[in-house]
C-alpha cells in the first residue's frame, strides 16, 4: 500500500523539529562550555593570585594542615590542583605537585610561568606577614571533559534520541492523519455509488475539530443518500404513472385508426407513442438496476456464444453501409450473471458502434481475458471507426439523459439512457466499464467481468 504523502510530510516535519531542537540544545551547551573555559583561561593569573593569597594566609594562620584542607576544598569545588611553595620553589603544601614544581622553579628563576593553553599557572604572592610565596595551580579536566566524547557512547545516545523522537513523532502523526485517511476512504466509497457508507463512529465520537468534521461529513452523506433515494423513487413513480395514460392513448389511437383509416398523422402519433413507451421502459429499467444490490440466481453465461448471437443480429444494420462486424475471440470465456441483462448491455454498446462507425469500416468486437488479470477477469472491447468522443466528455457519456450531437447527421443521438443502463448492468455484475478514444480514430468501450471460477480452471 502506498504511504500517504500527507502522513510522510507531517511525520518528517515533526521529527525534524525535534531533532533540530536537540541539536540546538547540544550546540548551546558546547558553546557555553567553551565560553566558560575561555573565560577561566583569560582570568587565570588573577584567579591564581586570589587563591594563592588565601592559601598563604591559611598556611601562616593554621599551619600546613589548614593550608592542606583549603587546597583540598579548592580542588573539589573549583577543579584545581594547587601547591604552595616558598620563594625558592621548595614545596610547602600540596600533593601531586611534580609538574607544578617545574612551574614554580621557572618563576623563581624569572622565566615564563604559564603554558600556551593556560592550563597551568604559577604566580608570586605575599602572606599577611609580608613573606613571599609561590602559588602554582593546574586546571583539572572538568569542563574540557564535557566536550570529549566517547564515540560509541555518542552513537548510542544519538541513536536512542532518534529512536525515541521518531517513535513519538510517528505516533503523533498517526494520531493526526489516520482520521483523514479514514474519512477519505469513506468519501471514495460514496463517490463509487455506495451512498449508505458513513465515517467510523469512533471518529464521530471525538471531541475535537476532527470529530466536528466527521459529524458534518456524515450529515452530508445522509443528506445525499436521501436526495438520491428520493430522485430514484420519483423517477420510478413517474415512469409507472405514465404507463397508464400511455396505454389509454394507444387504445384511443387504435379507435381513431378504425374510424379514420391509416392517416399519416396517426402513423406519426404511433411512432411517438412507441418512443415514449420505450423511454419509460428504459427509465424503469434504470430505477430497477439502481435499486438492486445483488443478482438474483445468476447463471453461467458463455460470452462467445452470446456475443456471436448479438453480432449476427446487428450485422443486418450494416449491410447497406458496406460495413461489417468482426469478432476477435482469444478464448472461450464464461461468467456468472443474468443473461438478459448482459445481452442488453452488449447490444446497447454494439448498436451504438454500428450507428457511429464510418461507412465501409469494421466494428471490432474483442473477446479476451483481461490483460491485467487474465485468470480471473474477462473483457469485451467493442471498437468503432467513427468520430469518437471529445476527451472531456468521456466521463459523462454514461450519465442518464446525457447526449452528444450525432456528428454524422447533426441530430441528437437518442434519449441518452442506453449507456447509463449499460453502466448499471456492468456494476451490478461486479464489473468495470470505461470508454477510450483510439489514437487512430474511433471509440472503444471496454466491459470487464469476473470470470466463472470453474471456467477459469479449465483454461
Amino acid at each position: 500500500m502506498k504511504t500517504p504523502r500527507l502522513f510522510v510530510k507531517v511525520f518528517f516535519w515533526f521529527w525534524a523539529t525535534v531533532v533540530l531542537t536537540g541539536i540546538s540544545v547540544v550546540a548551546a551547551f558546547l558553546l557555553q562550555t567553551q565560553s566558560s573555559q575561555s573565560h577561566w583561561r583569560q582570568n587565570a593569573p588573577d584567579t591564581a593570585r586570589y587563591f594563592g593569597t588565601a592559601t598563604a594566609l591559611a598556611f601562616e594562620q593554621g599551619g600546613k594542615s589548614a593550608a592542606s584542607r583549603y587546597l583540598e576544598e579548592l580542588s573539589r569545588d573549583e577543579r584545581l590542583r594547587a601547591c604552595l611553595f616558598d620563594k625558592n620553589a621548595s614545596l610547602l603544601v600540596g600533593t601531586g605537585c611534580f609538574t607544578l614544581t617545574e612551574m614554580a622553579s621557572r618563576l623563581a628563576s624569572g622565566r615564563e610561568t604559564t603554558d600556551h593553553k593556560w592550563s597551568m599557572v604559577a604566580v608570586a604572592v605575599k602572606g599577611s606577614s609580608g613573606q613571599s610565596y609561590i602559588y602554582a595551580s593546574e586546571f583539572l579536566p572538568g569542563p574540557p571533559a564535557a566536550v570529549t566524547l566517547d564515540p560509541m557512547g555518542a552513537v548510542l545516545r544519538i541513536g536512542m534520541a532518534l529512536f525515541v523522537s521518531g517513535l513519538v513523532c510517528y505516533l503523533l502523526t498517526r494520531r493526526l492523519i489516520t482520521p483523514t485517511l479514514r474519512l477519505r476512504t469513506a468519501a471514495q466509497q460514496i463517490a463509487e455509488g455506495r451512498f449508505d457508507v458513513r465515517a467510523d463512529a469512533r471518529l464521530e465520537a471525538r471531541r475535537d475539530e476532527f470529530g466536528d468534521l466527521v459529524r458534518d461529513f456524515n450529515r452530508m452523506a445522509a443528506r445525499i443518500e436521501n436526495l438520491i433515494s428520493s430522485q430514484r423513487q420519483l423517477m420510478n413513480d413517474v415512469s409507472h404513472e405514465l404507463r397508464s395514460p400511455l396505454a389509454r392513448m394507444n387504445l384511443a389511437l387504435d379507435l381513431l385508426r378504425h374510424h379514420a383509416g391509416d392517416h399519416p398523422a396517426l402513423r406519426r402519433m404511433e411512432i411517438d407513442l412507441e418512443r415514449l413507451n420505450e423511454l419509460i421502459g428504459r427509465l424503469l429499467t434504470i430505477a430497477k438496476l439502481e435499486a438492486a444490490t445483488t443478482l438474483q440466481q445468476p447463471v453461467r453465461i458463455n460470452l462467445s456464444e452470446l456475443v456471436s448471437d448479438i453480432a449476427e443480429d446487428a450485422e443486418f444494420e450494416l449491410q447497406e453501409r458496406a460495413s461489417h462486424i468482426e469478432i476477435v475471440q482469444a478464448a472461450d470465456l464464461v461468467i456468472l450473471g443474468d443473461p438478459g441483462l448482459i445481452r442488453s448491455a452488449i447490444e446497447n454498446v454494439l448498436r451504438n458502434a454500428v450507428r457511429f462507425t464510418e461507412q465501409g469500416t469494421v466494428v471490432e468486437v474483442h473477446l479476451r481475458a483481461d490483460p491485467n488479470d487474465p485468470a480471473a477477469k474477462a473483457q469485451i472491447v467493442i471498437r468503432d471507426h467513427g468520430p469518437g468522443v471529445p476527451a472531456d466528455e468521456l466521463a459523462n457519456i454514461f450519465k442518464p439523459f446525457y447526449r452528444l450531437a450525432d456528428q454524422r447527421e447533426g441530430e441528437p443521438s437518442g434519449a441518452g439512457l442506453g449507456l447509463a443502463i449499460v453502466e448499471r448492468i456492468v456494476l451490478l455484475h461486479g464489473g468495470q466499464l470505461r470508454a477510450v478514444n483510439e489514437p487512430t480514430g474511433g471509440l472503444s468501450v471496454e466491459m470487464t467481468f469476473l470470470r466463472e471460477p470453474a471456467a477459469t480452471n479449465q483454461n
